[in-house]
């Protein structure tokens, strides 16, 4: 299902976006800090992923310091106890 949506670009007009379902994978603690973070900045999951990776395109951080502080106590509420050091030693089977 896509989904069509106009979003205003730096210069102040509107481009076309389209979204798509991805039917994409994640690890479940890592969703639940991300679903809360979403809630946190009152946007959606979808929205924050798109930011995410935005910014991450353009080597810039997407957090401020107090969204880091709030992120690193929602991961301890969901008992995500890992961080990028050990994401390469994952077992990606998918199971």
């Amino acid at each position: 299902m896509k989904q069509h949506n106009e979003q205003a670009s730096g210069k102040g007009q509107k481009i076309k976006v389209e979204r798509v379902q991805t039917g994409m994978r994640m690890e479940k603690r890592m969703v639940k800090v991300l679903k809360a973070m979403a809630e946190y900045h009152d946007i959606s999951l979808g929205v924050l992923l798109e930011r995410i990776v935005l910014h991450a395109f353009e080597n810039k951080p997407m957090f401020s310091q107090e969204s880091l502080e709030k992120v690193k106590a929602i991961k301890e509420v969901y008992d995500m106890d890992y961080g990028l050091e050990i994401s390469r030693q994952w077992n990606d089977s998918e199971n």
